[in-house]
């Protein structure tokens, strides 16, 4: 059984929309869930990790990059979307430092099936090392589709401190969208966890400029 239940989540929501409505900031906030860990040693413990996709997209400004052959080069031009064809990739040369720039200019990367093989002699560790290695996407597939679900997917991992942090929705949502988001972010937390609730210590929701609010 879920220790948080929906209504808390409801309150902590409104309380948070209330807070970013009366100081208007000039970006979307977003808002993150706090998780405070118990009982884990992450030396000796599995560290455990998983992705979810939420069924509202948490971060929709997250840029995304095609990495394409001509066909995906074609539908990410038509679909406004910024996109890398092989050529480009080549010029690249394997410049570490070009390599690096690539990869902090963009939050994730989709990469054409037929490229995706040809990425680690192309661009070498480089976005592997980042956590960015590209999404596989097929001529089947739509571009526009694919790249909403990676903003929709977030990953718990357990790296060396008890603390995580996940963005599970933005200020703009409604109650409703925010309450699912963040309900159903809980409940997969918890279900990767050893001992389930007992290595939860906290659980706090808070808004890019706001102040933290316990859930748990």
């Amino acid at each position: 059984m879920s220790k948080v239940s929906a209504a808390t989540v409801r309150d902590v929501v409104k309380t948070i929309q209330t807070a970013s409505e009366e100081k208007k900031r000039g970006f979307t906030e977003t808002i993150e869930l706090q998780i405070g860990l118990k009982n884990y040693d992450p030396q000796r413990d599995k560290r455990f990790s998983g992705t979810i996709k939420l069924p509202n997209i948490p971060r929709p400004n997250l840029s995304v990059c095609v990495l394409g052959d001509a066909f995906h080069c074609d539908q990410a031009k038509a679909a406004g979307m910024e996109f890398q064809s092989v050529e480009d990739l080549k010029k690249l040369n394997k410049n570490k430092k070009l390599i690096k720039k690539l990869a902090k200019k963009y939050d994730a990367f989709l990469a054409s099936d037929a490229l995706i093989k040809m990425i680690p002699r192309l661009l070498g560790p480089g976005l592997h090392k980042v956590g960015k290695f590209p999404t596989a996407v097929s001529h089947s597939d739509d571009l526009t589709t694919k790249a909403n679900e990676i903003r929709a997917t977030i990953k718990f991992q357990l790296k060396k401190v008890l603390c995580l942090g996940v963005a599970v929705g933005h200020v703009q949502m409604t109650e409703d969208q925010l309450t699912s988001n963040i309900m159903l972010a809980v409940n997969f937390l918890v279900s990767l966890l050893k001992k389930n609730w007992q290595n939860v210590k906290s659980l706090y929701l808070k808004s890019t400029m706001g102040k933290p609010q316990r859930l748990f």
